[in-house]
């Protein structure tokens, strides 16, 4: 067996060289100046590929072995990553900081933020982060303090109280958000308190197992979800003007970034006052706008092709089912097979087929890539779709559309009959409705589901990054020598008898 360590110095703090914008502070460990970036990304290519080292200890640090990437678009091995070597991350349990120890880091880290906020103003640097990431969230000041803020409550006798704290879980997986509750993330770089770790889906997960980490939050499939669930013993959190905005939006949310966005709409259910509108033609006409060329769509990077075309038709076989646009692989690219190259495709599936046994699991299988399902319905067969709502596993987000306000409002509340029956961590609804908004305040995972996780707002961070602790404080008052006299306690039958002498 591999270990799975690499020890943090826990010992005396010595004041250290910090940056300059937060020098004021002695660390727990040392920071290391890191350049803002090491890499012009325009020249990456097969010619000059590009290596990602690990980040352990404040270092970068390459390896024997390296992975090759692929370049999704023209097949060439462009990017070298150095391989893990199955050594990980040891935090103590109560994490680098808490609310006893280093509480300074807790404002640490909001100047972090505020100075990562600030570095994005800068043209040359958010150029670098929106060629990488479509979309950040940052905090900064004094919110992540906030985060980790304890109440008190009052005790039943004189001289007591109870105090209630935020507390780290020690090692974590993932960024910013747990630094701020003094854990130490692994797959992320933010400057401090994180190790930046590279393997493919078996190391990694044989990593979480030998790490044991107290927390793990997880962004994929619900397959692999569901495993990492079982391994980590459920220690785990599990992370959608002259236009027809509708249409627009339906689009948006089947097909852009490929349908690779972790909410992406999978399944479309329309009343028939919909289905008599120009919804689906307006929504062909916006798909097969999309063009490679433009990167409006393009490779699928967990699912083949073949495999895409197999399951259309298999779906094609339905009774009733039929496709209403799509279908077919993408023209004159370079992509290499290992991805899915297919045109935004659509089907249409009858909703009395979906709910029959032996099509469900068939129609509601998770395809990451631009496909998805579309069925209709009459207002009477209302619960026919709550009934498919309530069987299925991947319940991320919703959107309930209409222009109807009686049917997303009941007696001045925002709640209706789709609403108060479904279980979607997020759930939109009005005629602006949508399936990956991804709002600060967004929630995964079904409601009920003790693995749901939230994003962004402190009431996530404190759920998913730290723990709950209560401290008992008791001060007095005792007798005038200082001690309790001891009182031997008195047998059932002596209780009784002075409990009658008293009556």
């Amino acid at each position: 067996m591999y270990g799975f360590l690499v020890r943090r110095a826990m010992g005396a703090r010595n004041p250290q060289k910090a940056l300059t914008w937060f020098s004021s502070f002695n660390l727990s460990r040392s920071v290391h100046s890191l350049p803002f970036a090491t890499v012009e990304v325009e020249k990456i290519s097969g010619s000059q590929p590009a290596e990602v080292h690990n980040l352990v200890q404040g270092k970068w640090a390459g390896s024997s072995n390296w992975n090759t990437i692929v370049d999704p678009l023209n097949g060439e091995p462009f990017i070298k990553v150095a391989d893990v070597d199955e050594k990980g991350v040891q935090c103590p349990k109560h994490g680098l900081h808490n609310p006893f120890k280093a509480p300074e880091r807790y404002l640490l880290f909001g100047d972090i933020s505020a100075k990562a906020a600030h570095m994005l103003s800068i043209p040359e640097r958010i150029s670098l982060v929106i060629r990488f990431v479509s979309w950040q969230g940052l905090f900064s000041s004094w919110k992540s303090s906030r985060t980790a803020k304890s109440w008190l409550s009052l005790a039943i006798w004189s001289g007591g109280n109870c105090h209630t704290f935020q507390f780290s879980l020690g090692d974590s997986s993932t960024s910013i958000n747990e630094c701020y509750m003094g854990n130490k993330p692994t797959l992320k770089k933010c400057f401090v308190d994180v190790d930046f770790i590279n393997s493919d889906g078996r190391t990694m997960n044989k990593l979480l197992l030998e790490a044991n980490p107290r927390m793990t939050l997880f962004t994929g499939s619900s397959r692999v979800a569901e495993k990492l669930a079982v391994d980590l013993k459920v220690r785990i959190k599990l992370e959608d003007a002259g236009r027809d905005y509708v249409a627009w939006v339906c689009d948006q949310d089947a097909y852009a970034c490929s349908g690779q966005k972790c909410s992406a709409q999978s399944m479309l259910f329309m009343h028939e006052n919909w289905s008599c509108t120009s919804l689906i033609s307006k929504l062909k006409d916006l798909a097969e706008r999309r063009k490679l060329e433009h990167l409006t769509i393009g490779p699928v990077l967990t699912v083949t092709t073949e495999s895409m075309l197999e399951h259309m038709n298999k779906l094609l076989k339905i009774p009733g089912s039929k496709l209403l646009f799509g279908g077919e692989p993408l023209e004159n690219h370079s992509i290499p097979q290992i991805y899915g190259a297919i045109k935004p495709t659509a089907i249409y599936v009858p909703l009395g087929e979906i709910l029959k046994a032996n099509n469900y699991e068939l129609v509601t299988r998770e395809i990451f890539g631009p496909f998805q399902i579309i069925t209709d319905y009459k207002g009477d067969q209302l619960p026919l779709v709550l009934d498919a709502l309530e069987r299925m596993h991947a319940l991320l987000t919703a959107a309930v559309v209409s222009n109807d306000p009686s049917f997303c409002r009941q007696d001045l509340i925002f709640s209706c009959e789709v609403i108060g029956n479904s279980v979607n961590g997020t759930t939109y609804a009005g005629l602006r409705a949508r399936t990956t908004g991804a709002p600060q305040n967004h929630w995964f995972r079904p409601a009920g589901d003790p693995r749901g996780a939230g994003i962004g707002t402190p009431e996530a961070i404190k759920l998913v990054w730290s723990c709950h602790r209560e401290i008992i404080y008791d001060f007095g008052p005792c007798q005038s020598n200082g001690r309790f006299q001891h009182q031997p306690e008195k047998s059932y039958c002596q209780q009784v008898c002075c409990q009658n002498s008293s009556t």
